[in-house]
């Protein structure tokens, strides 16, 4: 089903979708047709919620998509048994304006909260998890419009960066008048804004890659996310070994991951968590517990805790829901 229209009658109108009204069930289903249509197909997951209550409006300007998006708690995955390149040729800028949400690619983690904003490839493996109320303005930008401006997208690492001030906030400011007057805009006019567009869109994404390239502190800290990924069944796996594998001390190794709003500890214990769900999701014949503890959990209780306190779902609602015929070995408080 795709979004309909509901504003007027030039080139680049208006269209909206909502979830309200609708069963749980519908909700979901109408939901990921939603994103099919925008930029490709996706797990959908209203977590423990009773519904997902969802808003998309949206509308075009040349060939860039632009959203107004509004959702309860939920979590999106592209999945690698999704992946399929020519579906998701796409790159997402996302502008945060209500609300947080827990951005994961390649093992790599971030916080989008209300003010950032985060730049992404659709097309790589990745999950989103809204745990409450969030809003968001979106541009949804084909691959091809930013190669033709010599951006490499080839090793296109997830990035954010601030939208409340410099190149980020004249983007943002830009995006959302440029939502507003689309229906105004002649097929000739739209070109221009939408060129214009994303020159001001690169602006503070080649601002971001410069600081990469120069930065000492990024390249530890993406050699301490490999080491992380590279040791993650183990057990034993902490800090010490880490600063001793890079060969730097843990207090530094601390400030790289905080100035992230995150701890090493917690880095490890999301990035477990979601292999363990995707192995629970995968239908692999593992028991619960078998997958804790190929993944470093030494307790069942424990890995239960945790797992729902994240993900806002028990691990055995997961795996009942795929494995009607096996037992569940792990009791939730």
């Amino acid at each position: 089903m795709g979004i309909e229209s509901v504003a007027g009658k030039m080139s680049d109108t208006v269209h909206s979708l909502s979830t309200n009204g609708l069963t749980p069930k519908r909700q979901i289903q109408r939901w990921s047709d939603a994103l099919t249509d925008l930029c490709g197909q996706f797990d959908v997951d209203a977590l423990e919620g009773s519904s997902l209550e969802g808003r998309i409006n949206f509308t075009t300007v040349s060939r860039l998509k632009l959203c107004q998006i509004e959702a309860s708690q939920h979590r999106i995955a592209h999945t690698i048994s999704r992946i399929k390149l020519s579906e998701h040729p796409y790159i997402k800028i996302v502008f945060q304006t209500h609300g947080v949400s827990h951005f994961e690619q390649d093992g790599l983690h971030f916080d989008i909260m209300p003010g950032d904003c985060f730049a992404y490839d659709v097309s790589c493996p990745h999950t989103i998890i809204s745990p409450s109320l969030t809003r968001h303005e979106v541009v949804i930008v084909p691959k091809d419009l930013l190669k033709e401006r010599g951006f490499q997208l080839s090793k296109m690492a997830p990035c954010k960066l601030s939208a409340r001030n410099g190149t980020g906030r004249i983007a943002y400011d830009f995006v959302h008048a440029a939502f507003g007057e689309a229906p105004t805009l002649t097929p000739v006019n739209a070109v221009g804004v939408a060129d214009a567009l994303i020159d001001l869109l690169l602006l503070p994404l080649r601002e971001t890659g410069a600081m990469f390239d120069r930065g000492s502190a990024e390249a530890t800290y993406v050699r301490a996310q490999g080491f992380i990924r590279e040791h993650l069944r183990d057990p034993d796996l902490c800090i010490d070994r880490i600063s001793a594998a890079l060969g730097c001390s843990k207090r530094y190794l601390h400030m790289l991951f905080s100035d992230r709003g995150i701890t090493v500890s917690d880095y490890i214990w999301k990035a477990r968590l979601q292999n363990c769900r995707q192995e629970l999701e995968s239908q692999n014949g593992k028991t619960i517990t078998d997958v804790a503890f190929s993944w470093g959990f030494s307790s069942s209780s424990h890995f239960s805790r945790v797992f729902r306190k994240y993900f806002g779902i028990a691990p055995s609602s997961v795996h009942k829901g795929l494995h009607s015929g096996m037992p569940v070995d792990v009791v939730l408080e």
